[in-house]
């Protein structure tokens, strides 16, 4: 459908023995936010790994933007404009806030070791650009005050954000969080939802995977459940999370 900017068809993907996504299929439309939760073990982040090219699927079909990006390497997806976060945040502890969004930034043209020489001033202009663009998007995150400050000294739920600013350097259209709201506190959270719906009225297309129901039910219109690798429930998340299915595989992880 003209709306779909993503596509995953009977997915499959197993580690030895193990069948960690087992025939899954959804659909993401375009500007939305779509939640995917599921006891643990379901095969969510597995289920990211392949979308976004970490991992290759054993079988099945994965169309990003109409195109078959199954099978193609992590960095050729991310150039394609599908970019993901971290449920653990990736940022380069020792750098400072600033240095690692401005690493995030594609096509830079002071990459090449000739274009650095030989076209200084293009590079510098480029640089000024870049570096605006990443304290802006600090300032959305309320990071901007903390830019000269080194990455590791951020608190857990500060590191969320930046790994997210991060992403945001490379201009997605869309945009995999992996368990954003683990580990950060509640006052921080409400102001990542107001980010992350915000991001959304700006057009940008969002999936999200999340342990807090209250979270997901705050961002989501469109759920997706997985249990044991495979698609349980989907629809309205009013809907899914009072399907008797649904309560079944949470009560029988424990939850």
């Amino acid at each position: 459908m003209a709306d779909e900017i993503l596509s995953v068809r009977q997915a499959k993907k197993a580690f030895g023995g193990l069948l960690a996504v087992a025939g899954c299929s959804l659909t993401v439309n375009r500007g939305t936010i779509v939640g995917l939760i599921g006891p643990n073990g379901a095969g969510k982040s597995t289920l990211f790994d392949l979308i976004s090219g970490f991992v290759r699927a054993d079988e099945g079909s994965i169309i990003f933007r109409e195109k078959e990006i199954a099978g193609l390497p992590a960095y050729q997806i991310a150039r394609l404009g599908l970019i993901r976060t971290f449920q653990i945040p990736r940022a380069l502890m020792r750098m400072t806030v600033l240095e690692n969004l401005m690493l995030g930034a594609g096509h830079q043209t002071g990459e090449s070791i000739s274009a650095a020489i030989l076209r200084r001033r293009t590079v510098r202009i480029e640089e000024q650009k870049i570096e605006k663009k990443a304290e802006d998007i600090l300032k959305f995150f309320d990071l901007l005050r903390m830019k000269d400050e080194h990455a590791g000294s951020l608190s857990g739920g500060q590191k969320k954000m930046l790994e997210m600013a991060r992403a945001l350097m490379a201009d997605p259209m869309l945009l995999l969080l992996d368990e954003p709201f683990s580990g950060v506190n509640p006052t921080l959270a409400e102001k990542l939802i107001d980010r992350i719906k915000i991001l959304k009225e700006e057009g940008l297309t969002i999936m999200i995977i999340e342990h807090s129901i209250p979270h997901i039910m705050a961002l989501s219109d469109e759920l997706y459940v997985l249990n044991k690798g495979a698609v349980l429930s989907q629809g309205r998340p009013e809907d899914v999370i009072s399907d008797k299915k649904v309560l079944e595989a949470y009560l029988g992880a424990g939850l």
